[in-house]
């Protein structure tokens, strides 16, 4: 550091006015030294003098800070309900959150909407169109499909379980039972009885007639069902169009046109045979019958 360095000797061949010189500036060097000591030194009181004065300012605000907060608070809990009424509310917002988690596994699993999305991701697949029509179509056009199939289903549940609990002719438990009839009785229609027997045989369950069967046997039964039906519509949606793939491949061989890909011809006379027999009418109305009365 500057402060450290030692003063240049002055050698005696200089003149005297060098030396001069040379000793005033040495001077007023050390000077300026001292006073920017002596301001360092003010600043650090200066700002230690603030923080004490910032410190005790936030101690003051800090309680009248408290209180404006104080009144927003988050109670869990039933401890300020002491009316019975309020306790159902809050016992009836916990269940339609509780149905509003499992409503995208009531819609896939317990209804026909897994059918019919895999048997129309079929016919996507076998026309070789990845794109068209996209995912979310699909999606769309097996939720309005499944709300048409299931609409007497809803009717039943809406008349015989959600309305009656609403009106407090019934309990919870009454409620859930009334609302399981329409869908047990919906699912063991389209379920095959060698699935059946095979979680009842698996849940070791002693003899019971069908209609006292848990869902957690025919659920799952009823999902196996749904998957092997889709898969056979499926193959049978598969057929023609692989029929058009062969024709089109041999008809290249024998031209000798080894470096035409397949693909590029037969997608037209997919879309051509998909169109002239009214594709779409044929696989809604095969997909809507399939269900029954």
């Amino acid at each position: 550091m500057l402060s450290c360095c030692a003063a240049p000797r002055v050698s005696p061949t200089h003149s005297p006015i060098l030396s001069q010189a040379i000793s005033l500036a040495l001077s007023s060097y050390h000077g300026s030294h001292r006073l920017i000591k002596k301001g360092w030194a003010r600043l650090a009181i200066i700002l230690t003098g603030l923080l004490l004065i910032t410190g005790e300012m936030e101690a003051q605000t800090a309680p009248s800070v408290q209180n404006a907060i104080s009144p927003f608070r988050l109670n869990i809990g039933l401890d300020n309900a002491p009316d019975s009424k309020d306790t159902d509310v809050a016992v009836k917002v916990l269940f339609l959150i509780t149905i509003l988690s499992l409503a995208p596994s009531i819609v896939m699993l317990m209804t026909c909407f897994t059918r019919i999305v895999i048997v129309l991701s079929f016919i996507r697949n076998a026309l070789t169109i990845q794109g068209a029509p996209t995912n979310q179509i699909l999606v769309g056009l097996s939720m309005f499909l499944t709300y048409f199939i299931m609409e007497p289903v809803w009717s039943q549940i809406q008349n015989n379980a959600l309305q009656p609990y609403m009106a407090k002719e019934i309990d919870s438990d009454q409620a859930v039972e009334a609302a399981a009839k329409p869908l047990r009785s919906f699912m063991l229609r389209q379920t095959r009885p060698k699935d059946v027997e095979l979680f009842v045989e698996l849940a070791k369950l002693p003899g019971t007639s069908v209609d006292a069967l848990p869902l957690r046997v025919i659920i799952p039964a009823f999902v196996i069902s749904e998957l092997r039906t889709a898969f056979q519509m499926g193959f049978l949606i598969f057929v023609p169009f692989i029929l058009i793939d062969i024709v089109v491949a041999t008809v290249l061989m024998s031209m000798g046109m080894m470096m035409m890909p397949p693909a590029t011809i037969a997608l037209p006379l997919k879309i051509l045979l998909f169109v002239l027999v009214d594709g779409w009418h044929l696989i809604i109305r095969s997909i809507l019958l399939s269900f029954g009365s």
